[in-house]
């Protein structure tokens, strides 16, 4: 198996000062222990672990939405996984103590065999909807075009699909999570463990982000 080299992860402080604008969590999710979550092994002996893959992705926006003076905050800096509750509390926190309350993206990479890009909110019509659908819409400019498979459920309206994942049903804010590709799928899994994959990955979810801020 090839060697993955991790870099170190560092995130700023959480802000104190209360804006009036949403602030955006940045949910990089599982852990380095998380069982599972990981590629086959491919050819090359090579493989992703969905932990790194959301933590490099995770990172990537971070540094742009800084540049772009947009505030921000990574939910778990640590490498190791942290239980859902935890994540939630802390995500409820962050949105109680800002005026202008909070925006929650959940990074993953997705697996079962297919293909593809989606994103998911919590059942039923939500303020969390127009904010996915900006997502979708990012993402199938930057992706359709190439051929990759546009993932959605359009049943009530809009292109998110919808699930009872705990990060959603139960945080406080307007909560998406977005899954990557398919890492048990090798077309896919080449894409999203090369540099480019990446990046593109991370620049949609930040023009998303730009514009939500503007809805």
């Amino acid at each position: 198996m090839s060697k993955i080299v991790l870099r170190t992860y560092r995130t700023k402080k959480r802000r104190t000062k209360t804006m009036s604008k949403p602030i955006i969590i940045l949910d990089n999710g599982h852990g380095m222990e998380t069982p599972g979550k990981r590629s086959p092994i491919w050819s090359d002996r090579t493989q992703l672990l969905e932990y790194e893959f959301n933590r490099d992705v995770v990172r990537r926006i971070e540094a742009a939405l800084n540049e772009r003076g947009i505030a921000n905050v990574v939910l778990v800096p640590e490498w190791n996984d942290v239980s859902l509750t935890e994540r939630v509390k802390r995500a409820n926190d962050i949105t109680k103590g800002n005026k202008g309350g909070a925006i929650l993206i959940s990074v993953h990479a997705n697996a079962g065999g297919g293909t593809g890009w989606e994103v998911y909110t919590s059942p039923g019509q939500t303020k969390s909807d127009p904010l996915a659908t900006i997502l979708y819409n990012e993402a199938e400019k930057e992706f359709a075009p190439d051929g990759w498979k546009m993932r959605a459920d359009h049943s009530d309206g809009d292109p998110d699909k919808e699930s009872n994942f705990y990060i959603l049903t139960k945080t406080s804010c307007p909560a998406m999570l977005s899954e990557n590709f398919f890492m048990d799928t090798e077309k896919d899994c080449r894409f999203i463990m090369s540099n480019e994959g990446r990046q593109r990955i991370a620049n949609v979810h930040v023009r998303a982000i730009e514009k939500m801020l503007e809805a």
